[in-house]
């Protein structure tokens, strides 16, 4: 996970990833009934899908399982994955090397909002639930966009606030705000962690925001897919 590397949110985002990384990956799995796995193929695919190989970029990139996904497809020649916090990097390499991706990942410490590498680099550029966790999601968008070269895409997968009303929506709300806590009690042993991370989705652009700031910053062609009962959603735009 990556927040902006200055200010108190930043000191506390990378701290509370560092005290559940380990839990990280099950805590996702039972969250999401392990539909997350499914989302991170659809986004390294709607990413990477019938563009020219080249380099391939994973933001906030976590214990790696994006940049991982992205290494599975053969546009992607070379896959870096740039994330904040260490411990998290830690388990990201240590499940490359178990899994042996062919390329091979890159891991580098990173902020989102001053990513380390040069205008156009990168043939796309993907971010998996990470950009509630930044300060400013504009400038993050921004960054991902300098960093691709034209013609190619950038991929944000994300929880996203529900739009619709209903007996389902209601339903998907209540256990994001109360049963999601309680799992992180029970199973990760930290409920403040797993309390912020609903809170994080209220202040969160809705799908049509989130498309018009990857306008605003130059993507175009934004299009945006619900997954997951509309709890998820998927961005994707193209760099000129």
């Amino acid at each position: 996970m990556n927040p902006s590397n200055d200010g108190t949110k930043a000191r506390r985002v990378a701290a509370m990833f560092s005290r559940i990384s380990r839990r990280y990956d099950f805590m996702n799995t039972v969250m999401t009934a392990g539909r997350h796995d499914r989302w991170r193929r659809l986004a390294a695919r709607a990413a990477t899908e019938g563009l020219a190989p080249g380099l391939a970029l994973d933001v906030a990139t976590g214990t790696g399982c994006l940049a991982l996904e992205l290494a599975r497809h053969p546009e992607a020649r070379d896959v870096v994955g740039v994330d904040f916090v260490p411990e998290m990097l830690s388990l990201a390499r240590a499940k490359e090397t178990r899994h042996r991706p062919t390329p091979d990942v890159a891991w580098a410490l990173g902020d989102a909002l001053a990513l380390p590498f040069a205008d156009g680099a990168f043939m796309c550029a993907t971010s998996g639930f990470a950009l509630r966790n930044v300060s400013d999601v504009r400038r993050a968008l921004g960054e991902m966009a300098r960093v691709v070269r034209p013609g190619g895409r950038v991929a944000v997968l994300e929880i996203t606030p529900l739009e619709r009303s209903g007996l389902a929506a209601r339903a998907l709300s209540l256990y994001f705000r109360r049963v999601v806590p309680m799992l992180g009690q029970w199973l990760a042993g930290d409920r403040d962690a797993y309390t912020y991370l609903p809170d994080s989705v209220r202040g969160f652009p809705t799908c049509p925001e989130l498309a018009r700031l990857m306008e605003e910053v130059g993507l175009v062609k934004v299009r945006w897919r619900l997954l997951g009962g509309g709890l998820v959603a998927l961005h994707v735009g193209e760099v000129r």
